[in-house]
């Protein structure tokens, strides 16, 4: 199985109402020193609506600012459905919503 594969693999068990790091990903995959590679491999996502790419944040809980389908307003609105709140900051605490994989 390719790299882009994995990611998606990983991101599709990521629970609702919980998130990963891009890093956690890669750490996941067995691929710790790519995590702008799992950045890529979600912007290029083919499976829109199948795997879950708004679940994954950057390690300081930030939104990603080139969500691929639809930006940033449309990460926090499907994150915030999910029951995911944010900070005053507008950043995810990821004591209380990181995915214990």
């Amino acid at each position: 199985m390719g790299f882009f594969e994995r990611v998606y693999d990983a991101v599709r068990r990521i629970p609702e109402g919980k998130v990963a790091t891009y890093g956690q990903i890669a750490q996941i995959i067995g691929e710790p020193r790519k995590s702008r590679y799992v950045g890529w491999a979600l912007h290029s996502n083919p499976y829109r609506g199948e795997v879950p790419c708004h679940r994954v944040v950057n390690r300081n809980g930030e939104l990603s600012g080139g969500f691929a389908f639809g930006g940033m307003e449309a990460q926090r609105h499907m994150l915030a459905v999910e029951g995911i709140e944010f900070t005053d900051e507008g950043t995810i605490d990821l004591d209380k919503y990181r995915w214990n994989a």
